[in-house]
């Protein structure tokens, strides 16, 4: 096998992945701001997270990855004071629907899913260490970071500092691209706000610390890999290194991976432009999560990602090709023996797909592998030149290629109603489907051509397609 190229950020290169650690890859992966319901944008960071993760383990490494909660922010302070809840009681509704959007997408999850709340103390552990080194001072009770004792500062973001004016600072947890001052890393307490009391005074922390003591309380004081959607690059990720790296004096990551953005219709997605959506909002819409999934990987993670209804339309379309493709080789009658030719295709087909991925997780190359390989396959059985016992070779390639696809499985409309959305009967199972068809084909047989009408409209009703071929031999598909 090729070795894994990621491109990294830092460096803007492509670089080899070479884990600390024998066989293990250690990932911080920055998840959602608890806040509010995440959107289709964050999920497009989410789900190339996801395909890393996925293309990791198959490569038979073990993967520790760790994701963050942000449960404490300017916004949702402001919200929980203005709901007139506890931090924790404001978060955790948008907690449970984070976990619950993830399973809908299939999204794995990672080995830790820390809270900020629940790491006050390693924050402040790691504000001190900065106090110590000279790094910081105070103001009104706040603690900043002085950039300007950071020579490296501005590395990942490529940002120039030169028209940075000396003592200027920034409160505000996010704040505007290339806007470089000092940030708070513990914040004073307002009237009527949520505050810890701690060995560096009254307060919470800053956005920013959060991660940066997280991430090395359970990787170590080096990362191999910190994902993110590249809105974070700067400041977040930019400040996580100034408050590692000068505690520790070691590189904080080795190789830094940014999900390009997600835009709507060709513009930026926002509120008031109308095009903000929730993967609930598209949920409610009747969307599968299964096309969601799919269009979200299926443009390479570095590359801006165009949400159209047309491309939702296309990623639908995809997953029921494949989904239809896997129910021919499984229905379908061949005959009797194999075709090397066949079994040299999947080889080929599997081998692509990989290179694909270990090339900066190219996942437009390895689904025109796949696609390549069901057009090359569908054409054999046409032509009569796929055999019994080639099936179990395709269907085992298609089964490696969902390791990391994860949409073959036809669950959208039962992740539906586990969310609340949908409604009808349970769509059937394959197994139920051939054994519909059984009784529809005993029923023929006897000439019972009501009943096998009766069946057939059955399947029709819950979006199954029957296809009577020449050869006598039966194949279905989903509509």
């Amino acid at each position: 096998m090729t070795d894994i190229h990621l491109h990294n950020t830092l460096s803007n290169r492509l670089e080899t992945l070479q884990p600390l650690h024998q066989g293990e890859v250690r990932i911080y992966s920055c998840g959602p701001t608890v806040y509010d319901y995440a959107h289709i944008g964050n999920f497009r960071t989410f789900v190339f997270q996801d395909v890393l993760r996925r293309f990791l383990l198959s490569r038979g490494l073990r993967v520790l990855q760790v994701m963050n909660l942000t449960d404490v922010d300017d916004r949702i302070i402001q919200n929980a004071a203005a709901a007139g809840v506890s931090i924790r009681e404001y978060t955790e509704k948008y907690v449970q629907a984070f976990f619950e959007d993830m399973n809908a997408l299939h999204l794995q999850k990672p080995e830790e899913t820390v809270r900020a709340t629940d790491h006050i103390e390693d924050m402040v552990a790691l504000i001190s260490r900065l106090q110590e080194k000279g790094l910081t001072y105070p103001s009104e009770g706040s603690i900043y970071y002085r950039i300007a004792k950071f020579p490296e500062y501005g590395r990942l973001s490529k940002i120039d500092l030169g028209g940075m004016k000396a003592g200027a600072r920034v409160d505000n947890d996010r704040y505007d691209k290339d806007d470089a001052r000092d940030f708070a890393l513990w914040k004073a307490p307002k009237p009527g706000e949520h505050f810890w009391e701690t060995s560096i005074g009254p307060g919470r922390p800053g956005w920013h610390i959060e991660c940066a003591a997280m991430a090395m309380k359970y990787l170590g004081e080096t990362l191999d890999i910190h994902t993110g959607g590249i809105d974070l690059a700067f400041p977040h990720h930019e400040n996580e290194i100034a408050e590692s790296e000068p505690a520790t004096g070691k590189p904080f990551v080795k190789i830094w991976l940014h999900a390009e953005h997600l835009i709507v219709d060709g513009e930026k997605m926002s509120k008031s432009l109308g095009n903000f959506f929730t993967l609930r909002d598209l949920f409610a819409k009747g969307t599968k999560p299964s096309s969601i999934r799919y269009l979200l990987l299926s443009v390479p993670y570095r590359r801006q990602l165009n949400f159209t209804a047309d491309s939702l339309t296309q990623a639908a379309n995809s997953v029921e090709r494949l989904r239809n493709f896997v129910a021919r080789l499984k229905a379908e009658q061949f005959a009797a023996g194999s075709n090397p030719q066949i079994a040299k295709r999947a080889e080929k087909a599997l081998a692509d797909f990989d290179a694909g991925l270990a090339d900066d997780l190219n996942t437009a190359f390895s689904l025109a592998a796949i696609f390549d390989l069901v057009r090359d396959v569908n054409t054999a059985m046409d032509r009569g030149e796929f055999l019994q016992q080639d099936a179990p070779i395709v269907l085992a390639a298609m089964e490696k290629f969902d390791t990391i696809l994860a949409v073959l499985a036809d669950d959208d409309d039962e992740k539906l109603r586990e969310l609340g959305f949908g409604s009808g009967p349970p769509r059937l199972t394959p197994e139920k489907i051939d054994q519909l068809i059984a009784e529809r084909n005993a029923a023929k047989k006897r000439r019972d051509f009501k009943r096998s009408d009766e069946i057939r409209q059955e399947l029709l009703n819950s979006g199954i397609i029957v296809e009577d071929t020449r050869d006598g031999t039966v194949r279905w598909k989903y509509k």
